[in-house]
Order: structure tokens, then C-alpha cells, then sequence
């Protein structure tokens, strides 16, 4: 009986943390738009189409312990994390901006950060989506 407890109770903090990743990566993401004021560029708000929702559905989801979420959620962690490795590819990979270039506004490949010489907006973005991904598919209902 308390081997059931213990991993009902493991599965909450599955949840829990892929939700206070998404709440980072969204604050962060709100930071950089709109205290830092760069301007997103088109991947950018496909990035944030994926990741502003997983804020507020892991977070329902957290708070009544709805493990069924994760098959509604986890496709959007995937996506945006395809965007999100595509558009670092993008800005570190030469020739990769060729493939679909920004047709306005801020060009995909401009790097607004860029620490230790491979941290860039998107690969935080990428970090975010990939540990969602991974802490939600080891906490989904079998």
C-alpha cells in the first residue's frame, strides 16, 4: 500500500517540476521581451506558442494531480523543442539561416546573448522544452 503512496506522490513531483521549468522559461522569456526589450523574431513567437500554454496546463494539472495531462502536453514540449533546436542551429550552423529565412522584423540568426560562446535564447529555450520532455515522459502513467 505505501509502495502505491510513494510512487503516486513521485509522479506529483514530475509534474511540479516540468511546471516550474515552463514558469522559468516563460518569466525568462517575458524578461528578455519586455524589461531587456529584444525584439522576438518569428521562431521566437512559435517558441512561445508551445511553451506559454504548458505554464498554465502543467500548472492545473499540478494542482489536481492530473497525470493524463502528459499525453496532451508532451507533443507540445516536442514541437517546441524542434523549433527551438532548428532555430539554434539556425544561429550557430552556417548555412542553416538559408533554409527559411525571416521574411521580417528581427533576422532568426541574430543572437541578442551570447554567454560562454553557445547560450543563446534559443538554446535556453531548447533546454527548457528537452527537460520538460524527458521529466514528463519518466512521469507518465504506464
Amino acid at each position: 500500500m505505501s509502495s502505491v503512496k510513494n510512487e503516486a506522490s513521485r509522479k506529483a513531483y514530475h509534474l511540479y517540476f516540468a511546471w516550474l521549468i515552463s514558469i522559468i522559461a516563460t518569466l525568462g522569456s517575458l524578461y528578455f521581451s519586455e524589461i531587456k526589450e529584444y525584439i522576438p523574431c518569428e521562431l521566437c513567437w512559435y517558441q512561445r506558442i508551445f511553451m506559454y500554454p504548458l505554464s498554465i496546463l502543467l500548472g492545473i494539472a499540478t494542482f489536481y494531480n492530473e497525470r493524463q495531462i502528459i499525453k496532451y502536453v508532451l507533443p507540445l514540449s516536442i514541437i517546441g523543442g524542434s523549433i527551438s533546436l532548428f532555430h539554434y542551429l539556425e544561429q550557430k550552423v552556417p548555412g542553416f539561416a538559408q533554409i527559411k529565412p525571416c521574411a521580417q522584423g528581427v533576422p532568426c540568426s541574430a543572437e541578442y546573448i551570447n554567454w560562454l560562446g553557445f547560450i543563446t535564447i534559443p538554446f535556453l529555450a531548447l533546454t527548457a522544452f528537452v527537460s520538460i520532455t524527458v521529466i514528463l515522459w519518466f512521469g507518465r502513467k504506464k
